[in-house]
């Protein structure tokens, strides 16, 4: 019960947001004088609508988003009264028009950064500089994890328990030789190590056998001997590379070494929120940029492979977390991947393609440059652009986008991504 509820709450605070959006819209265009005749909550049949002044609002009845109609944004719109012209939203200064059409992505970067706040001194923000992968750990300050058990062939079966004396795994050196949890190894024999990965190159250059480990435990210093075993090991860094039979020790990095989460008091949470939305727009950028190459693995998932959990969402996969997040009791996961998902739409709706609204923020200082350089060529002003004779490629990025929505919400349905075991 509790994860449905938890996937009708985030998908509620979405539409809210996405209604927030066009009210965006709405407000900055009434503020300039544009004329504004629509404003709706979803798509669809209407289910109830009133009138005051001069706009429309209402309620529709698929919940998938809303709309805002300023009357005029193109020059080709021929809908627009006589009497309506002059405030015809491409009339007005391309300043205007671009605050008007950036509002939408700028309220949902308020939101992300109101939201971020609260959790900042409230439950705590994702430490940015958490090691997230192999290769951020192996950075890390050599802080240990122990093994009680140690394989010395690695295992076909993912699942399969490690037992002392059975298949092909041994009791765990470093822990036969009194190492435990949270030790700070500093040296492997002769080798001094500052980082998990020299840790673990210092271990595996050693020749299995009793050699001395050298760390830090409370404050005191400390040496143990570790009884070095040779074991099958792929390297460290690359899952897909060669086996290799090296020396081990049975331990791990410590991921408890490193706050996963930050909490901070009202007034350091300030900078601690921009600091995280700007980590979050610089991610966001680095995750749009690789959607091509994950087109495949997500296809993959579709028809059968396991779901790579680095690959896109949609608001299906999202609202699936964030039932996920409240089921298990992790409310600053739902509110996590709520901010993340606002920063997203945001950025979004800025990229230069029609028909987000960075496309027409594009063309209209495009609009702007070419009267300046036409101006200072004394050649006459070519006026506004014609979107007719843009459709085509606006056709053509609703097609892309509505294919790989479709691929993403069909992935999040049939092979949905899993952060608790259910």
């Amino acid at each position: 019960m509790l994860y449905w509820l938890g996937v009708a709450a985030f998908a509620l605070t979405i539409l809210i947001s996405v209604s927030l959006h066009e009210f965006g819209h709405l407000l900055t265009a009434k503020y300039f004088g544009m004329k504004v005749t629509k404003y709706f909550v979803g798509f669809g049949p209407t289910i109830f609508s009133f009138q005051k002044g001069e706009t429309e609002y209402g309620l529709k009845g698929i919940p998938l988003g809303g709309f805002c109609k300023i009357v005029g944004m193109t020059p080709q719109d021929d809908d627009v009264a006589p009497e309506d012209q002059p405030r015809a939203m491409w009339r007005f200064p391309v300043w205007k028009r671009t605050i008007v059409m950036a509002a939408g992505s700028i309220t949902h970067f308020m939101l992300a950064l109101a939201a971020a706040w609260v959790v900042a001194f409230t439950l705590g923000l994702p430490n940015t500089a958490y090691p997230a992968t192999t290769a951020d750990q192996l950075k890390q300050a050599p802080y240990i994890t122990i093994s009680d058990c140690t394989w010395i062939t690695i295992p076909t079966d993912a699942n399969a328990v490690c037992t002392p004396g059975s298949n092909g795994a041994v009791a765990g050196p470093a822990a036969a030789a009194g190492l435990k949890d949270g030790d700070l190894v500093t040296k492997v024999g002769t080798t001094a190590v500052t980082t998990y990965g020299q840790l673990t190159d210092a271990i595996r250059s050693q020749q299995a056998g009793p050699v001395a480990f050298e760390y830090q435990r409370d404050g005191v210093t400390s040496t143990a001997t570790v009884d070095l075993i040779t074991a099958d090991r792929k390297p460290v860094s690359d899952d897909n590379g060669a086996i290799a039979k090296v020396a081990v020790a049975g331990l791990g990095w410590d991921t408890s070494s490193v706050e996963s989460m930050i909490k901070y008091n009202a007034a350091s949470a300030v900078p601690a929120t921009f600091e995280y939305g700007w980590y979050l727009v610089e991610n966001t950028f680095k995750a749009l940029g690789r959607i091509p190459e994950k087109v495949p693995a997500l296809w993959h998932s579709v028809t059968g492979s396991e779901r790579d959990p680095d690959t896109p969402i949609s608001v299906v996969g999202a609202s699936r977390l964030g039932g996920e997040a409240i089921e298990h009791g992790v409310p600053e996961l739902f509110l996590n991947i709520f901010i993340s998902l606002n920063v997203f739409i945001g950025i979004f709706n800025l990229l230069p393609l029609l028909p987000v609204d960075g496309g027409h923020i594009a063309i209209a200082w495009f609009e702007r440059a070419r009267s300046w350089l036409y101006a200072k060529l004394k050649r006459p002003d070519p006026g506004r652009v014609d979107y007719y004779k843009l459709m085509p490629i606006t056709y053509a990025v609703i097609l892309i986008g509505g294919a790989f929505t479709v691929l993403t919400i069909t992935a999040d349905i049939v092979n949905p991504i899993q952060i608790f075991n259910r």
